[in-house]
């Protein structure tokens, strides 16, 4: 499995060719927040063509004193504003957030396997 990405610390694996067939559940679903720093706004902003501020007030939402990606209700589910359906994956996968990069290794799920394993096809017992 060349696919297979482990990371000290965390007691699964993640198989990464599981991202093709599941149908972006980490970018779909409940809804979430997806923060972002002022260097990816900036980043993303450049990648869709996009001056910062146009870009804040198209596509962030704030929480409290952090902005996050804007979501939208697809029949009742919250898919984050840059997943495409229809090529199952990320259009500003180039700048996508750190927050993004980093999944499913995040200390959140380090003690909730079973719920991480809900939500990713690809995550595998080590």
């Amino acid at each position: 499995m060349s696919d297979l990405v482990k990371k000290e610390g965390f007691p699964y694996s993640f198989n990464s060719s599981a991202c093709s067939t599941c149908q972006g559940k980490c970018c779909t679903g409940e809804s979430g927040y997806v923060y972002v720093n002022k260097e990816e706004i900036e980043n993303i902003a450049n990648l869709i063509d996009f001056e910062v501020e146009d870009f804040m007030d198209h596509y962030l939402i704030k929480n409290g004193y952090r902005y996050s990606l804007r979501e939208i209700n697809v029949n009742g589910s919250h898919e984050c504003i840059f997943y495409d359906s229809e090529s199952n994956g990320c259009i500003i996968y180039q700048a996508r957030p750190s927050q993004c990069i980093t999944f499913p290794f995040w200390d959140y799920y380090k003690n909730r396997v079973d719920e991480l394993k809900q939500e990713c096809p690809g995550i595998v017992d080590v």
